[in-house]
């Protein structure tokens, strides 16, 4: 079992050293122990035990590397990090039941669309991963939320140091509804972008597999399915028009051979995992009705009629008429906002 000195000092080490892991890898090669290393290293009048309790003060717990707690799947990986700090479930991360969804931060309505159908599915199955980003990061994280299920947010910067700053609420979110906020970074470090692609080892480190959706060239988001190859993680991709720079990034992705994906199903089943749990108690309906039924399942919010004709290709008059049956059948409700499962 770790010693809480261990910890304690690895903290401090990791503030001394701004988190970087080269640096901390040399010293613990050298000491094995971090106890050791830090009473050969210039404390700069820091108090370690001050640091430390400043974590319990604000509830984040400190899970080293040799600690049974530390994500199995995480630690599989190259460059594990040798400490993670947690906000909220420590459970979330260590039940190997993961997926991560990443995608651009300016993300169009199609991406919006997709990332909704996905995340409101899949969180059925798994703990949802992504980066708190803006844009489909964002998105995933409230769309699971939505859905009453766990996410876990991997910050490039200290849990003091929310980025961006307007995800803060989205953060507390995440923390209200049972889910995790994580990073390997002191709770000090500010965001910076080299900090953002070494955190993505992360995400897919704590997943089974990512999702890439809308991922322009040079998209961080292709950075994570570099990692999840290199992990030996499933790799999936939504893919786009040729024409839409946005995909340009998960079009390469599925040339260079990975697996392609047009709705959640295809990754259930990739996975072995039955289908039919997640449709196990929808209604006995025909294929128009159910179309419909699983357009505003999977939508995640209100839906209106705009939205599923847009989404469905069918008919207007269509859409209204397997949308009364609906409503008659008792399965579905017009609310101020659009239409919802009941």
């Amino acid at each position: 079992m770790i010693s809480e000195k261990e910890k304690i000092s690895y903290n401090l080490l990791n503030i001394l050293f701004e988190s970087n892991y080269q640096k901390l890898n040399q010293l613990y090669q050298k000491y094995n122990s971090w106890e050791k290393a830090l009473n050969y290293v210039d404390k700069k009048n820091y108090n370690p035990q001050k640091e430390y309790q400043k974590l319990k003060i604000k509830n984040i717990k400190l899970i080293l590397k040799q600690n049974k707690e530390y994500p199995k799947l995480l630690k599989e990986i190259p460059l594990a990090p040798f400490g993670i700090y947690i906000l909220g479930n420590l459970d979330v991360i260590n039940n190997n039941q993961c997926i991560a969804i990443v995608g651009t931060r300016k993300a169009s309505q199609e991406g919006k669309i997709i990332t909704k159908k996905f995340a409101n599915m899949l969180s059925n199955f798994f703990n949802i991963v992504s980066g708190l980003a803006l844009g489909i990061d964002s998105i995933a994280h409230l769309t699971t939320l939505e859905n009453k299920k766990n996410t876990i947010a991997v910050l490039g910067s200290g849990l003091l140091e929310i980025y961006p700053k307007t995800n803060k609420n989205l953060a507390q979110k995440i923390l209200n509804n049972n889910g995790a906020i994580i990073s390997e970074y002191n709770i000090y470090t500010k965001p910076l972008p080299y900090r953002f692609l070494e955190r993505n080892r992360i995400i897919s480190g704590l997943s089974l597999g990512v999702i890439v959706i809308e991922a322009p060239e040079g998209s961080g988001a292709l950075n994570t399915a570099r990692f999840a190859i290199e992990q030996n993680r499933e790799l999936w991709v939504v893919p786009g028009s040729v024409y839409n720079p946005n995909f340009y990034g998960s079009n390469k992705l599925i040339q260079y051979g990975a697996y392609l994906v047009i709705k959640p199903e295809d990754i259930l089943k990739n996975l072995n995992i039955d289908v039919n749990q997640y449709y196990k108690n929808t209604p006995n309906l025909n294929d128009d009705e159910k179309l419909i039924y699983d357009t505003i399942k999977q939508y995640g919010q209100p839906i209106d009629i705009d939205k599923l004709i847009e989404i469905t290709n069918l008919k207007t008059q269509r859409v209204i008429q397997v949308i009364s049956l609906l409503i008659i059948k008792n399965i579905i409700k017009e609310t101020e906002n659009g239409y919802i499962i009941i």
